[in-house]
């Protein structure tokens, strides 16, 4: 259940139902808290989502209900990506998007890692 004010989890997303097996995803990585897989519609030359498995909308979500563990092996499945895929050197960006004013477009919590290329501003500079 949702711990902020976004729609309740929705058990027939899209990630929901490549961590179950349905929907095949080309990925990089995959462990017990997270699976790490290739965008089909990249954004730039690496651009790899990372989803942690469970049933969260959101990052309060995940923090608010997720075991430390869970929490901790995340992020350390996040960072493991980034050095395998060689962005540490140049540098990456890891991005979530929250709520329809951020972007979310799949109501699970998840991360991009963007790299590959040298990124501009993250949001384009007030007018």
């Amino acid at each position: 259940m949702a711990v902020t004010g976004l729609p309740p989890y929705d058990d027939s997303n899209i990630f929901a139902r490549i961590l179950r097996g349905e929907i095949p995803a080309k990925k990089v990585a995959e462990d017990e808290y997270a699976v790490a897989f290739h965008d089909i519609a990249p954004q730039t030359p690496v651009h790899v989502l990372v989803i942690p498995k469970g049933s969260w909308v959101s990052a309060a979500d995940f923090h608010a209900e997720a075991t430390p563990e869970q929490i901790a092996g995340f992020w350390r499945l996040v960072t493991s990506v980034a050095k395998s895929l060689g962005l540490e050197e140049g540098g990456y960006r890891v991005l979530s998007n929250m709520g329809v004013d951020g972007g979310q477009e799949v109501p699970h919590f998840h991360v991009h890692i963007f790299g590959g290329r040298r990124l501009g501003r993250m949001v384009p500079a007030a007018a």
